[in-house]
């Protein structure tokens, strides 16, 4: 036993430096890009190329670094069993039939990685595809492996488990089986897997396999998608910001732009609950809907809100609430995605989105104000030393998004090199200026937890992606499309509509998941309707954003739960002002779009 964990222990130290250097390469490409075309003119010959490839490794053994901290993301409902056998034996079955799926994507990944080296197919410089994707299938075989380990503390529970790779294997080795039979039984075992705590991924991936395999496609259809996606030219700026928003989040920063807003704004009512909504849209537009706010700026805005007298359950919705604003704000990671999923212009949902994340944050801030002056809540004296130190003290956070928007916008940097230099501006302001990371002792730690949660997302999308795929070859947007044009004429019901699905959803997928899978079906819808592109975007994420606070599972609802150690039901309570403020505002974006066209008017476009 000993010598298995000490083998496990070492096994995982060398994952996670490998996905850390790949990281850390997909940071240093992009900026030697710039440098190279800057000086010599030209760029890094297969720099593109290795930085999209590396994403798919950083994606894929920070999955399965998650597989092994149990940090897979997945739906909070199992948690709603009482403890004791009942939940520890729903943990076993939804282990099992996660581990069978993670069974059949390894099988289905190894079939694709033997085709692609049989067509010699190369990266860059002579480097084969078939090597660039070996952490597909060595990623879904650790994560089955480790989903059987945590399944139970004791062998018998595991070996249970494990019988779910054992189907898997048998599945995957004689797919037969299931071709020309009806998937609906194993959805429905998946499904209620899902509810019982198995990873999003599972219940995306074995949708996927199920539905090609009994449609006589390989199930290498699957991980085709999975790395169509995962080498798409812009997806590696979601890894590149994240890791951004974990550097300023695990330093200082947010003291210090919570000293510049107090010093702004905490003279006026409210002004404490203005801050909080304002810090945390700022820390959400780099580490998009992941709870990464509430988690590591929960406790020092909590703390703030009460000092200042705030009554505990408005302090509680309000963080709850603001720890998925700003995901409409520029560079939000939302937004690259669903540039990338609908293929319309990111620059342009980066534009659209600014008026509609404004107001978001404006109405959560106004409410702030309505609580400061019904409790007389205390307020910091406005006093221009102290605006003039705070704005010193915190000028190198406000400058960066100023910074980044400059560089993108004036076409000096793609949106990836964009991103690599704000993975600089980080490094840089929080391990050289401040000094609040070590360069040893915390700067590895950081970047491993950054892998650990863009490992969770991205293999969400890759699964997703082949659902999807199917989807589409089903012909379910056209179908989709004349069911809703035989029974809805105006675009006004079909926006009210397109605002109930899109809740329903968010209550019960993550944003990222949901854009792969959900922004196929209804762009063709809005396109018929009229609905512009860019605001029909903007539409979505606000939608999804919503999402968040929705019970009964609604992500940030679970997250504010464990953060501030109270029960669901007191966080539900809290949140459901902050809900009906935010669904005013959706609905404000969706029927008066010019909150969203009207900034390209302003520009003259």
């Amino acid at each position: 036993m000993i010598k298995l964990s000490a083998l496990s222990r070492g096994f995982d130290r060398t994952e996670g430096t490998v996905a850390n250097l790949a990281i850390l390469v997909m940071a240093i490409l992009p900026l030697a890009e710039i440098v190279a075309r800057s000086v010599f003119g030209v760029g890094i010959p297969g720099s593109g190329p290795f930085v999209q490839h590396l994403t798919l490794w950083v994606g894929f053994l920070g999955a399965a670094l998650a597989a092994g901290e149990g940090k897979l993301l997945a739906l909070a409902t199992g948690t709603f069993l009482p403890a004791g056998r009942w939940r520890h034996a729903a943990q076993i079955f939804a282990a099992a039939v996660a581990a069978a799926v993670s069974a059949l994507l390894c099988r289905s990944a190894l079939e694709f990685l033997v085709i692609e080296r049989e067509a010699a197919t190369e990266v860059a410089l002579g480097l084969p595809v078939w090597v660039a994707l070996l952490p597909l299938p060595i990623a879904f075989a650790l994560i089955g492996v480790r989903l059987v380990w945590r399944a139970s503390p004791g062998w018998l529970g595991r070996g249970l488990a494990a019988l779910g790779l054992v189907v898997g294997l048998m599945l995957g080795q004689f797919p037969g089986i299931l071709e020309g039979r009806t998937p609906w039984p194993g959805l429905l075992l998946i499904l209620v897997a899902t509810v019982l705590g198995a990873p999003i991924f599972a219940a995306l991936g074995g949708a996927a396999v199920l539905f090609f395999v009994a449609d006589a496609v390989p199930i290498a259809a699957v991980p085709v998608e999975t790395y169509r996606l995962s080498v798409s030219p812009f997806l590696p700026a979601i890894p590149l910001f994240t890791l951004t928003g974990f550097l300023l989040a695990e330093g200082k920063a947010s003291e210090r732009l919570i000293g510049v807003f107090r010093a702004l704004f905490g003279w006026f009512p409210g002004g404490t609950a203005v801050v909080a909504a304002v810090v945390c849209a700022f820390f959400t537009i780099f580490t998009g809907g992941s709870g990464v706010t509430i988690l590591a700026l929960g406790g020092l805005l909590f703390q703030a809100l009460r000092a200042d007298r705030y009554r505990e359950r408005f302090s509680l919705g309000l963080l709850t609430a603001s720890g998925s604003l700003g995901l409409l704000l520029p560079p939000a990671l939302p937004l690259i995605l669903y540039g990338i999923v609908a293929q319309v212009p990111i620059r342009d949902l980066f534009l659209g989105g600014v008026f509609p994340g404004l107001l978001l944050v404006a109405l959560i801030a106004a409410w702030g104000v309505q609580e400061g002056l019904v409790t007389g809540a205390g307020r910091t004296p406005f006093r221009w030393r102290a605006v003039g130190t705070a704005l010193w003290i915190g000028k190198w956070e406000l400058l960066l998004p100023i910074f980044l928007l400059v560089a993108f916008f004036s076409g000096k940097a793609t949106l990836v090199e964009t991103s690599a230099l704000s993975v600089l501006y980080a490094f840089l302001v929080q391990c050289v200026i401040h000094r609040d990371l070590g360069l040893i002792r915390d700067f590895p730690r950081v970047v491993r937890q950054c892998v650990v949660l863009v490992g969770g997302v991205l293999i969400i999308l890759g699964v997703a992606m082949g659902l999807t795929s199917y989807l589409v070859d089903a012909q379910v947007p056209a179908r989709m499309l004349e069911w809703v044009q035989g029974h809805i004429d105006s675009p006004l019901v079909f926006l009210l509509t397109l605002n109930v699905f899109l809740l329903l959803v968010g209550c019960l997928m993550d944003i990222f998941s949901a854009t792969v899978v959900v922004v196929p079906l209804i762009v063709p819808l809005g396109a018929a309707f009229g609905i512009d592109p860019i605001h029909l975007g903007i539409i979505f994420i606000a939608n999804l954003e919503l999402g968040y606070l929705t019970p009964p599972v609604g992500l940030n609802l679970f997250l504010a739960s464990y953060r501030f150690e109270r029960p669901l039901l007191t966080i539900y309570r809290a949140a459901l002002p902050m809900l009906l403020i935010l669904a005013f505002g959706v609905l404000l974006i969706t029927y008066v779009p010019f909150l969203t066209t009207g900034i390209f008017s302003l520009l003259g476009r």
